[in-house]
Parts: C-alpha cells; structure tokens; sequence
C-alpha cells in the first residue's frame, strides 16, 4: 500500500471524530461524501465503515428533512 493509501486509512478515524462533532447531518454527510470520492478517484476500494456511515446520515438528513 502506498503512502497516499496509507493516508486515507490513517485519517478515517479524524473523519469520524468530525463526524461525531459536526451539528448538522448534512455537513457530516458532506465530509463523508468528500472522503468516498478520494478512495474512488484513487482506485481504491472504500471502506465497509465508511459506507455504512454515510447510509446512516443520508438517512438521518432525509429524516430531518421530513421533521423527524
């Protein structure tokens, strides 16, 4: 694995923290967003977290988005 790899994976848990600390769904959905797209422009596959995450916001805006 590469260093820029190695990156990717080191910094997912800073991208969960701000994940965690981030007051509205759609800005950590964003992040979320922003993060998948560098692991499939590098050709790498992206992480199951990751993915379940990002499932996980879509929802939680869709739900505020609806007054839940």
């Amino acid at each position: 694995m590469g260093r820029k790899a190695e990156k990717l994976y080191e910094d997912f848990a800073v991208i969960m923290d701000e994940i965690h600390s981030a007051d509205d769904p759609r800005e950590a959905y964003a992040l979320v967003q922003d993060r998948i797209n560098e692991f499939r422009s590098a050709g790498w596959a992206v992480p199951d977290d990751l993915i379940r995450v990002e499932r996980n916001l879509m929802s939680e805006c869709m739900a505020e988005s609806q007054g839940r």
